[in-house]
């Protein structure tokens, strides 16, 4: 089952003829997350040909406009479009506020409700579960309240070994509990222990979405080991007191954090728009973190359950 992320727009506040505002896609075992919607999501959910339809769940790291004002765009073509789908959005809470009164003005009724799930912004939380799939948000630090997110694949059970099914001639209704972690007794009273008769299954895979953020080594504790990671950087390290008095992180801030977590990838993205290429980026997270990339709108990110 697919594991990967689409970017959808990588620009910091103010967009660019290559880069949209910030917004992504994680297609996490076919759930479709949308990460903040910056202007232009819509277009961009278009252009890389992801259905409308598949979109439920929406996480708005923050109220800051380069993040959310293509919110309201996009809940009215899901309603032009018919859809009828429940959206869930998941944000600081004052965005019911702002969002509210847009919503009435919109033609016709919706044919879906749009619910409010309120963020913390003081402690990691667990804002959404299923049988396959969680996500964790976390505070980040930033010139307002605003939180990271962390998607993460439940830990699978083992996979039981089909010769030893028949070896051991075992029943289909002690498969299930083998898998879950039991041994075996045999007709002959033998024990055949657990790790005998299954294979480990593959390691859960993870990304973790750090959004507008000042170096904040605490989100590390949260994100440790995570198989993707994406953290802003802004400007680069000769912009430091920039990046200080805005709130902001550095090319090698976020490849510190990587670092300091054992991520298994870094991609950074949010960058100023009055830097003309990114090499400078890329060449200073590499002094810290090789393995980083800049991110690229358009680009689909496939997660492994490698660390490297």
């Amino acid at each position: 089952m697919p594991f990967e992320l689409t970017i959808l727009g990588s620009s910091s506040a103010i967009p660019t003829s290559e880069r949209y505002p910030t917004a992504q896609v994680l297609n996490a075992l076919g759930r479709f997350f949308l990460i903040d919607c910056g202007e232009g999501t819509q277009i961009q959910i278009r252009r890389q040909k992801i259905g409308f339809g598949k979109i439920k769940h929406i996480f708005i790291s923050h109220l800051h406009g380069d993040h959310y004002y293509g919110l309201i765009g996009l809940i009215s073509t899901f309603n032009l479009l018919g859809l009828k789908n429940d959206i869930h959005i998941y944000s600081l809470s004052q965005l019911k506020d702002i969002i509210q009164p847009q919503l009435d003005f919109l033609k016709g009724d919706l044919q879906f409700k749009v619910i409010f799930h309120p963020l913390n912004f003081k402690k990691p939380q667990l804002i959404y579960e299923d049988r396959r799939v969680e996500v964790v948000s976390f505070p980040l630090k930033h010139s307002i309240n605003c939180c990271g997110f962390l998607f993460r694949e439940k830990e699978k059970e083992a996979n039981i070994k089909k010769e030893c099914i028949e070896q051991y001639n075992i029943p289909i209704a002690q498969i299930v509990k083998i898998k879950q972690g039991a041994d075996f007794i045999t007709e002959t009273g033998e024990t055949i222990p657990h790790e005998v008769l299954t294979t480990p299954p593959p390691s859960p895979r993870s990304y973790a979405f750090c959004s507008d953020t000042a170096f904040f080594p605490t989100v590390t504790e949260v994100i440790k080991n995570v198989n993707l990671l994406y953290h802003e950087a802004t400007f680069t390290e000769e912009l430091r007191d920039w990046a200080i008095k805005t709130y902001h992180s550095t090319a090698l801030d976020a490849a510190k954090i990587a670092q300091m977590a054992h991520a298994g990838k870094l991609i950074i993205g949010h960058f100023s728009s009055r830097y003309k290429t990114t090499e400078p980026f890329l060449a200073e997270a590499r002094t810290v973190f090789q393995n980083t990339e800049v991110v690229v709108d358009g680009k689909t990110y496939v997660i492994g359950n490698k660390l490297h």
